[in-house]
């Protein structure tokens, strides 16, 4: 016994760390298998990436690889990788990505911890895994928190690069990156800023020699970031799939238009009055105040007003309206209610999509705040105190020692992304997830750094510590008080009493004045934790992932169900034998359960929003001629803005009497649940006849004469 502890002693493992590691891989992980289905449009392009390369190297969204999603492939491929290893399951899907959350958490310790110390690395590392925006996504298939993943492993090289002095993990930082750009686009490019700046002022070469690898850096970043898409763009576009929510059948128009410059300017692909609902929205309902979005996530009605308590559904909105699963009228498998009514963040609130209302204290609404933003106080506070802790007079203003170099480098991530999602018009609240790597940092840098100026500064910086547990208390009651008063109450007692202890003691000094400081920390981190806890605890929103007690009467609006109706397609693989679809319909939002449940291909005409040009009335009719499809499905409020083919559909179809296909007893989930923890309360996806009782046309196509 007394060598295993030597052993242990000398390898010198922190057992704090193991145990924030399991807390990370609890939170991420425990009751995923209950979510079989996850985020429908991902799960159903990781089916389809399961049946050959092609479709395996251009992410496409059905077996017979005619629409791609509208992301690039790279965290599809670990997902895929990780369905080929252990089946098509909920569970599977999400596997890399609760990896990636769990690895996040441990890299920012490794991050933080040679320059300012194992309990900043301990802190920095409770926080990242206690972010609850970063737990709700890590939870599903979305893609960021792998993107985050990827970009610590870029600081990791970078931090490298400066200590060491070699060239080599320079150009893997910005490398790096660039497989970034490969998991969501210019998102990666955020951290830009940062990793210029560091390199700039905290590697010991001259400034020639700096500004000459930072552009082999960037070159390499640039080549590869695009060489995916330059390969796909060059492929001829018979020989591929359509690349989804592009308008040209382009990735570099994707890249930095629809997932580019929309996403700050705001939404215009996807918003042609063809769409049928407000102001042109493809899928909306004329009292939705929102549009798809082009990563996956159909938007759902039934809101709430910021700040207000969430209200009980009930059950009068529209789900997916126009296309998804269990939209009014939105797609087989739907009911007349849609999806979830009432409540639910991502609907609630002002802004696209209820993410607030654009300005510089965005990030401390209610709409956006109480995903992200709980230490953000601390973290400012933290990142002053870094400064003025390391000053010296001895040094000129711009000689900075390495903690402040690193400091600089936090902040500059932080900064620049919070000016982003501060002033953007197109972006859901799991990007978020972006933030959390340097609020997490310099909250456990920073706390340090406060602790310090507490213990020996008599003057002002003194008191930043308690001033910043009053500052980050306030902000929290903010948050709860949407929720319940008496949770508001509760934290401000201890935030604020232990807050005026450090006030009042802050001269004497005496002997466990440093436990009122860490017993302040651990009270900050009782609601973050306890909103991290929430999409395990209620069942999560799998297309738009959240946290909060909101979940609790909605869970996050269930509209990851993958509802299907077993009789349409008992009906249509009687009928359609020999074709290569099983069916078309306007998006993916409804083909996407299909594919799921079926494994056969379903053509989404329009892509995700239903307004991608991808057929032409010619090609379809050659399609026709082929053999390749018979029957389209079209939703009562049709979403697809090619009108020509869809009306050509409308005027040349045989409409077949629903009485043959549609059946409410028979529609089923495309696989046993959809949402972690379900919840009776939802509407919408739990059943009906394709259409709901909205309706929708089930037509046969026949070659015309």
């Amino acid at each position: 016994m007394k060598e295993v502890m030597e052993m242990v002693k000398q390898r010198r493992i922190d057992w704090f760390l193991i145990g924030i590691a399991v807390l990370a891989a609890f939170l991420n992980f425990w009751g995923v298998w209950n979510d079989d289905t996850v985020n429908p449009y991902y799960t159903a392009a990781v089916t389809s990436m399961t049946e050959n390369w092609s479709n395996f190297f251009y992410g496409a969204l059905d077996p017979s690889g005619f629409v791609t999603v509208d992301k690039p492939p790279v965290a599809l491929w670990l997902q895929t990788i990780s369905a080929l290893i252990f089946g098509i399951h909920g569970w599977s899907v999400i596997l890399p990505q609760a990896l990636a959350g769990v690895g996040s958490v441990l890299l920012l310790y490794f991050l933080v911890k040679p320059t300012f110390g194992s309990w900043a690395a301990r802190i920095a590392a409770l926080v990242m895994a206690t972010t609850p925006i970063a737990v709700a996504v890590s939870r599903t298939n979305n893609v960021d928190s792998i993107l985050v993943f990827v970009l610590l492993l870029g600081a990791w090289a970078l931090f490298k690069a400066v200590r060491r002095g070699k060239i080599g993990f320079l150009l893997l930082a910005f490398v790096l990156i660039g497989v970034g750009f490969n998991v969501k686009m210019l998102q990666a490019y955020m951290v830009v800023p940062a990793f210029l700046l560091f390199y700039l002022i905290a590697a010991k070469l001259n400034w020639k020699k700096k500004l000459l690898h930072l552009m082999i850096a960037l070159v390499m970043m640039l080549g590869v970031s695009v060489s995916w898409a330059v390969v796909v763009d060059s492929t001829s576009a018979d020989s591929r799939p359509y690349v989804g929510s592009s308008q040209t059948n382009s990735v570099l128009e994707l890249a930095f238009g629809y997932n580019g410059m929309e996403r700050l300017l705001g939404q215009e692909t996807g918003m042609s009055s063809g769409g049928g609902g407000q102001d042109g929205a493809p899928g909306s309902s004329n009292n939705d105040n929102i549009a798809p979005d082009a990563s996956t996530e159909s938007a759902q009605n039934g809101q709430s007003t910021s700040g207000q308590p969430p209200q009980p559904p009930n059950g009068s909105s529209s789900g997916m309206d126009g296309g998804g699963p269990g939209g009014n009228g939105g797609g087989p498998g739907g009911s007349q209610n849609g999806g979830q009514g009432g409540g639910s963040k991502m609907m609630g609130g002002t802004g696209m999509f209820g993410t607030g209302t654009a300005g510089p204290l965005r990030l401390f609404q209610t709409a956006l705040g109480d995903q992200i933003s709980w230490l953000l106080p601390m973290a400012l506070f933290g990142m002053t105190a870094i400064f003025i802790a390391n000053w010296s007079r001895k040094r000129r203003f711009f000689q900075w020692n390495t903690e402040q170099k690193e400091m600089a480098f936090w902040a500059a991530w932080l900064i620049p992304v919070a000016g982003f999602f501060s002033i953007a018009g197109f972006f859901h609240h799991y990007y978020l997830i972006m933030l959390a790597p340097a609020i997490a940092a310099l909250t456990g840098a920073g706390f340090m750094a406060l602790l310090k100026l507490y213990r020996k500064n008599k003057g002002v910086p003194g008191y930043l510590l308690p001033s910043a547990v009053v500052a980050t208390t306030g902000l929290q009651m903010f948050f709860i008080a949407q929720y319940s008063v008496l949770w508001m109450g509760f934290v401000g007692v201890i935030g604020l009493g232990l807050a005026t202890t450090l006030f009042i003691v802050k001269q004497k000094q005496p002997a466990w004045t440093s436990w009122i400081a860490v017993a302040s920390l651990f009270a900050l981190l009782l609601a973050p934790t306890y909103w991290a806890l929430t999409p395990m605890m209620y069942g999560g929103n799998s297309a738009l992932p959240e946290a909060g007690p909101q979940l609790k009467t909605n869970s996050g609006g269930g509209f990851a169900d993958a509802t299907v109706n077993e009789r349409l397609i008992s009906y249509l693989e009687k009928n359609s034998s020999g074709t290569e679809f099983l069916f078309g319909t306007t998006d993916a939002s409804t083909a996407a359960p299909y594919i799921i449940k079926t494994g056969e291909s379903v053509m989404a005409l329009g892509g995700f929003n239903g307004t991608d040009p991808i057929l032409t009335v010619k090609e379809l009719k050659q399609m026709i001629k082929d053999g390749k499809i018979k029957y389209f499905y079209l939703p009562s409020n049709n979403k697809a803005s090619n009108s020509d083919v869809v009306a050509w559909i409308e005027e040349n179809g045989t409409k077949v009497d629903s009485s043959e296909w549609s059946d409410e007893t028979t529609t089923t989930d495309a696989t046993t649940s959809a949402t972690t923890g379900g919840n009776s309360q939802r509407g919408g996806m739990q059943g009906g006849p394709p259409g709901g009782q909205s309706g929708g046309t089930l037509y046969k196509l026949t070659e015309e004469d």
